[in-house]
């Protein structure tokens, strides 16, 4: 059974309990049940705000500033959904997030809010209610807008809000700019926790975390050396037969110089042998060899290493690799020209124009120059110029560019669209040899450095507002990271189980008290802004929608002419329901046509 399945059967269990409760008077009157969501009413604390509002010029000039803010935000989240929603439209089978529980902030039920990372998502949600509904309660006081309750609301067990529940009376008594005020107050409040918590959360990684030396794993690729080995996630190999290293840099560059078999060192685990042998990550689809198969021959030659795959390649046009695809099948010899995959070949461009067809292809050399992959491709076409005149040796055919045939073209180069060197005009250019990518290893690595930088690890000498804004944003993305930055294979949700192998941490305090303190300060800056963000949506019930009824009527009062309440009312319900249904197709438009 799912995750979000026992969610739901548990609401409606609950659910079922508190009702019963309710309709039996056994539940204190304090307490209102509406179907899961209960609410706890208090008229404590009324006094308590009533001291803290006494500064009151201060307190507006607070909620000016948070209008100011919110406003900016309400346009800005408008314009982005809409367009979002556009591109969705267009394109639904491209839009990252196809599945609509990903909107909900429950870990385990959201794919990028782990397990482990729930009660500091608790923690950082509890505190963004407080403040947020605190920044309404104070204002209601410095506007002089009577509290009728206050408390907090719960879906099920789970913290879902708090609330100050304004007098209605009081609340319509009160003028325009001090109902903005309250409404934008709590909004402000949110955004200086975030700035609060992240001003820490930067200062406490660069002053006390660092990163590990070695190499991060993320995790061993299925049947690969590394695999049978025992290397997993969560470790740290920190040398290669007796010899440190430090970067994914050295550890290659040792295992460049290393025999089929080497002993890597771990950082908190026995060193391991590794019988090295070559598999295959990545293959173009329907292509001869797929991922997960071993070359164990390149013409007959055994080759078990990455650098003897290559030097077996060297000067080669066609080679036979002896392949076993797994699964106790026995081998077989697949026949492969050597070159860079390319599966478009446009007609109006170089190569199209000297009537090669556009169809995939391997393009072998340019100009004499063997092109084996991308890189090498790229290389030997950083060497020409425009206007040169090129010899062009390609593999293709009617089914496929493997078994096809040997084609030989004279290309006059174009020039460059972003460069001043050659254009030959081919597209859909694959890594690899032939569209295969090996690896002798078979290990994941974990970005470790590049996560420790957004964090806060390095300055640089940069100005410190513009570092501080770059980091936010950073850190908002990055517990969804793989989604923005497809190269990226891991996302970021804290310093939470394997994870910490990968930092240390230096000063007083421990390692398990340093990271919990980053993680809380972690989610409670990212749940703030993003709560903040949430309730600038110009929309009824949120913030927003209240902020834009008022900013709508304050427009319509200036201009010329009686525009009635009605009129003020279809202007907000129209954006708010744009609001609404664009949402809606950005939720569940990708997810009903996957």
């Amino acid at each position: 059974m799912s995750t979000l399945l026992w969610v739901v059967v548990g609401i409606l269990l609950y659910t079922a309990v508190v009702v019963s409760l309710q309709s039996r008077g056994l539940l204190p009157t304090s307490f209102k049940v509406s179907g899961p969501i209960v609410t706890i009413h208090t008229k404590r604390g009324r006094a308590f705000l009533e001291w803290l509002a006494t500064p009151k010029r201060l307190w507006r000039a607070w909620g000016n500033l948070g209008v100011g803010i919110a406003l900016v935000i309400m346009v800005g989240s408008f314009l982005a959904v809409l367009l979002s929603a556009l591109a969705t439209l267009s394109a639904p089978q491209s839009a990252g997030f196809v599945r609509p529980q990903d909107a909900l902030v429950i870990p385990g039920v959201n794919q990028f809010l782990p397990w482990e990372a729930a009660i500091d998502i608790v923690i950082g949600l509890l505190v963004g209610l407080v403040v947020h509904e605190g920044g309404h309660g104070l204002l209601c006081r410095v506007e002089d807008i009577d509290i009728e309750s206050m408390g907090v609301a719960f879906l099920a067990f789970i913290p879902m809000g708090a609330f100050v529940q304004p007098d209605e009376e009081s609340q319509e008594a009160a003028d325009r700019g001090g109902k903005t005020r309250m409404f934008a107050a709590g909004v402000t409040n949110n955004f200086l926790v975030t700035a609060i918590s992240f001003a820490l959360l930067f200062g406490i990684v660069t002053s006390l975390v660092t990163v590990a030396p070695g190499v991060a794993i993320g995790g061993a690729l299925p049947g690969s050396a590394a695999e049978q080995a025992g290397i997993d996630r969560g470790d740290v190999l920190v040398g290669v037969d007796g010899e440190a290293i430090d970067g994914e840099s050295e550890f290659n560059a040792a295992l460049a110089d290393a025999d089929r078999q080497v002993t890597v060192d771990r950082k908190d685990g026995d060193p391991v042998t590794v019988e090295r042998s070559l598999i295959v990550t990545r293959a173009v689809v329907d292509g001869p060899i797929g991922t997960g198969s071993r070359i164990e021959r390149v013409d007959g030659e055994a080759v078990f290493t990455e650098s003897a795959f290559q030097t077996a390649l060297s000067g080669r046009e066609v080679v036979e690799f002896g392949v076993n695809a797994g699964n106790g099948s026995d081998d077989e010899s697949v026949s492969v020209p050597v070159g860079t995959f390319v599966s478009t070949v446009p007609s109006d461009g170089p190569l199209g124009s000297e009537g090669a067809p556009d169809t995939a292809m391997i393009v072998h050399s340019v100009g004499g120059e063997p092109t084996p992959d991308h890189e090498s491709l790229s290389a030997v076409l950083s060497e020409t110029d425009p206007g040169e005149t090129v010899k062009i040796v390609a593999y293709h055919g009617d089914d496929d560019p493997w078994s096809g045939e040997r084609h030989v073209y004279e290309v006059t180069l174009d020039e460059h669209p972003n460069d001043d060197h050659g254009f030959l005009g081919v597209g859909g250019i694959q890594t690899g040899t032939s569209g295969i990518v090996v690896d002798d290893f078979g290990i994941d690595t974990y970005p470790a450095d590049q996560y420790y930088a957004m964090l806060g690890g390095t300055s640089g000498g940069e100005d410190p507002i513009t570092t501080f804004v770059t980091r936010t944003f950073a850190v908002l993305v990055l517990p969804f990271m793989s989604m923005v930055d497809p190269a990226v294979s891991y996302n970021f949700a804290g310093f939470n189980g394997e994870i910490t192998n990968f930092y240390t941490v230096s000063g007083p305090l421990s390692a398990g008290v340093v990271f919990g303190l980053v993680n809380a300060l972690f989610w409670t800056g990212w749940v703030n802004i993003n709560l903040g963000i949430f309730n600038c949506i110009p929309s009824y019930p949120l913030d927003g929608g209240h902020i834009l009824r008022s900013s709508v009527e304050a427009i319509v009062s200036r201009l010329p002419g009686d525009i009635s309440s009605v009129t003020v009312g279809l202007i907000t319900t129209a954006i708010s329901a744009t609001m609404i249904v664009s949402l809606l197709a950005m939720l569940f438009v990708p997810w009903l046509l996957s």
